[in-house]
Parts: structure tokens; sequence; C-alpha cells
């Protein structure tokens, strides 16, 4: 395990962590070539581990309308300028005719509800999977299962393309419907799409995107119902599930390993303070979960093994 002089600039670990870091004693070799290879090349370390533990949810800002009620809101992890990775960007997604995307210099700015600027999407958007990647919104058009990029700079739409199968407008929605059949995801490894098909039967199916052409490199079925859980996120090439958006004491309950085709059950607190998650996103430079739990946007640290 890497020393705390590894440990990148915006990943400040608390002391307590690195002694228990220090104080596990057997690793499987195996394991440690696993995550070693993990790292990208280039990087001095990618810092992937399993996700061990959820903080308490921290709130950045809250919506003033009905609008804002469920939502998305999230910053770039490898913004392209103009764009920094302090620059948020946020969609309140109530009503029929989503096509705002608001823009903010940082989060502290989302917090006081004046935009630096206001986009409209050339097509109106559906629910609360969109992300914003490498300068790019990628986000699921509204009644349709296709996922598109939108340039940021260029404000224009570069790139479409079918998800084959994918249900969407609620056939395979998470436990709490809002027509979240298509959810797209960030991790250190690139761009997911987390839906499912008739064929998978409901279950959750994830699909790794090229964020160029939005072509699909590499699909895995799991056998966990989409329905069943109340959302999810990747880091490092895992799935995670949320148990419940309405319960306090929620839990992440279960894991998908891509590089085993695996999964298995887990039970991490997760605390839902508000009673209504809507959205959950990993965001691997800021080390957190980005989150919308009934008008509130929220994030929660995390902690990797």
């Amino acid at each position: 395990v890497p020393g705390p002089a590894a440990a990148p600039r915006w990943d400040p670990q608390p002391l307590t962590y690195q002694e228990l870091q220090s104080e596990r004693t057997e690793v499987p070799a195996s394991q440690l070539l696993e995550e070693t290879a993990l790292g990208r090349p280039g990087s001095e370390d990618s810092g992937c581990g399993e996700l061990v533990w959820v903080g308490e949810p921290v709130v950045f800002g809250r919506a003033e309308s009905i609008a804002g009620k469920y939502g998305v809101w999230m910053k770039d992890p490898e913004p392209v300028p103009p764009f920094t990775r302090e620059t948020t960007w946020r969609v309140d997604v109530v009503g029929t005719e989503v096509r705002q995307l608001f823009q903010y210099e940082a989060a502290e700015q989302l917090a006081r509800g004046y935009p630096a600027k206001v986009h409209i999407l050339p097509q109106p958007l559906e629910s609360t999977g969109a992300v914003v990647y490498r300068g790019g919104l990628f986000f699921q058009p509204r009644r349709s299962r296709t996922v598109a990029r939108y340039d940021l700079r260029g404000e224009t739409v570069t790139a479409e393309r079918e998800i084959p199968g994918a249900g969407y407008h609620g056939q395979y929605p998470y436990s709490w419907g809002g027509y979240t059949d298509i959810d797209l995801a960030v991790d250190e490894t690139g761009l997911w799409v987390i839906y499912s098909t008739e064929k998978a039967r409901g279950a959750i199916v994830l699909s790794k995107l090229d964020p160029k052409t939005l072509e699909i490199r590499q699909t895995w079925e799991t056998n966990i119902r989409k329905r069943g859980v109340a959302n999810s996120f990747v880091i490092c090439g895992t799935l995670y599930t949320v148990s419940s958006y309405s319960a306090p004491n929620a839990t992440i309950n279960f894991a998908y390993d891509t590089a085993t085709s695996t999964s298995r059950a887990l039970s991490i607190p997760f605390e839902n303070r508000f009673r209504y998650l809507s959205m959950v996103d990993y965001n691997p430079a800021e080390r957190q979960l980005f989150a919308w739990d009934s008008f509130n946007m929220v994030t929660y640290p995390v902690r990797l093994s």
C-alpha cells in the first residue's frame, strides 16, 4: 500500500485511516497485482480499491422551486478549458421539457443560487442519469433509448447513439421510478451506462462507452434487479447499488466487479438524510459521491480499501 506521499493532493487522508492501512497485515499477492494493474499508464497510483465506508452527507445547496425536488448535479473529473474541476453543473428535472443546464463557477455559487450561465439543451433530457466528463454533458434524450453527448464549449450535440435493447421511459427504472431507466456514470477508468433489457429480464446491464463516439466497448450482465435497488454508481470498475431511496439508514447493498464478472452482497451504511434520493454518482477526482436528496444537493465522503 503506497504511503502518504503517493496520495494525490486533493485527497488528504485522515491519519487514523493511514494507521489502519499500516495495521492491515496479510494482503494476498493476487489482490495487490489487481490493484496495481488498475493504475493508468502514466499515473503514479490510481488509488483504486474497494468501497469500505461512506460518510455523512454534506449539504451544498437547495433547490427553491418544485422543479428541483429531483435533479442531478456534478463536476467534471477531467475538465476541458475554460472549465475547471471547480465548475459545477446542475439540472432540475421535474417537468416534461427539461432543457436547462445551469453552470456555476464553483459549488459555493450553487448555494447562492445564481448560475454563471444557463445552457439550453437542443433536446429535452430524461430523468437524473446525466454526467459531465471531459468537456461534455452525457445525457439521455427524453423518451428514447439514446445517449447523447452535448459539447459544453461548442454548445452542440456531437455524438448520439442507441443503447441496443435498453428499456426506457419507465420500463426498468430504479425503485423510486422517475424514468431512471438509463443512468450514466464516470469512474477512474471512464464512462459507463447502467440500464436493463428484456433479454436481461430487468437485471442491471452495465456497458463501457467510448466518450467520443458513444460506441459500446464492452457489456456485463449482472444478477442485480434494477427495480430492486434505489440507485447505483461505479468506482474503479465496480458497480455499487444503494438499497433504498427513502430509508434514513439505507446501505450500499451490492457490488458487481467487472474485472471478475461477479457480484457480492454488502452492508455499508448510507444515510438518506432528506428521505428522497433521486441521483447518486461518484466523482473520481474528488473521491466523493454527489447526490440529490429531496431538493438538496449533497456530497458523501468515501473510503476505499
